[in-house]
């Protein structure tokens, strides 16, 4: 067995770190578009070209499965997605929705995410048919700082209050991190916001491939791909996997041609 992953940047790693844990016998192959990092400000029509791209390399690569770790590609290609492969794709949306579903006592959540995430209405329209009330927020500037390892210090804490103040005085008592680049910034966002639930939808997908799965196996084998290497990239991603991991550069051009 082995699970194909794709992310804008790193930020897909924490799913990766998640399933790794979950099911440390399944193979594993991870692409980072990190030449055209962020993917939150640019066309619905863009995004999708991105993502049958990355899923065709992840397929040349023998992915059975595709998770999609990127919430700004799962609110726009996950359906076409869905159409056009011959594999079972998985988003991040939905776990994250079913996870804090579970923990809101007062009906109040909170969702933040890329401006295409935020824009998609995708969190809002399946939290409302549900009864819950909504407060999105774009948080444009929380992608870079994860990119450049701004995970801490006055800077990012700068950068989310900026964006979080009205959300604390909101009322709601669980928050949605709808990009999977935010969860690095999930100790900071849960110290500004206390005592509010801040659910990432990492571990839900993680049993729910263990769930899906069961006891299909390989060798445990990790193979990770960025479409751009930058100075850093070796110290973030140990930071974010927890171990050093090796990577590779993936030919970007070849994979723009693989539609």
């Amino acid at each position: 067995m082995r699970i194909g992953i794709f992310d804008s940047g790193v930020g897909g790693l924490t799913v990766l770190r998640e399933i790794h844990e979950a099911l440390p016998q399944v193979d594993i192959v991870y692409i980072g578009d990190t030449a055209r990092v962020p993917y939150g400000n640019k066309s619905k029509e863009t995004i999708v070209r991105y993502s049958v791209e990355l899923s065709n390399f992840l397929l040349g690569r023998g992915a059975d499965v595709i998770v999609v770790a990127c919430n700004t590609a799962s609110s726009y290609s996950l359906e076409i997605l869905e159409d056009r492969l011959s594999v079972p794709v998985m988003g991040v949306i939905e776990p994250g929705v079913r996870a804090a579903l579970k923990l809101t006592k007062n009906r109040k959540v909170g969702v933040i995410g890329t401006l295409s995430t935020v824009n998609s209405n995708v969190y809002q329209k399946l939290l409302k048919k549900q009864g819950v009330d909504v407060v999105a927020k774009a948080c444009p500037l929380f992608v870079p700082l994860v990119e450049e390892g701004l995970l801490k210090g006055k800077v990012a804490e700068s950068v989310i209050e900026h964006y979080l103040s009205n959300l604390k005085s909101s009322g709601i008592d669980t928050l949605i991190l709808g990009c999977t680049h935010y969860p690095l910034l999930k100790g900071l966002i849960g110290n500004f916001l206390e005592g509010v639930s801040v659910v990432d939808s990492a571990s839900v997908i993680a049993q729910d491939l263990k769930d899906c799965i069961g006891n299909h196996g390989g060798r445990g084998e990790l193979e990770i791909f960025f479409t751009d290497i930058s100075p850093n990239l070796k110290e973030l991603v140990r930071l974010i996997v927890g171990k050093d991991v090796g990577f590779q550069l993936a030919d970007l051009e070849a994979i723009k041609t693989s539609t």
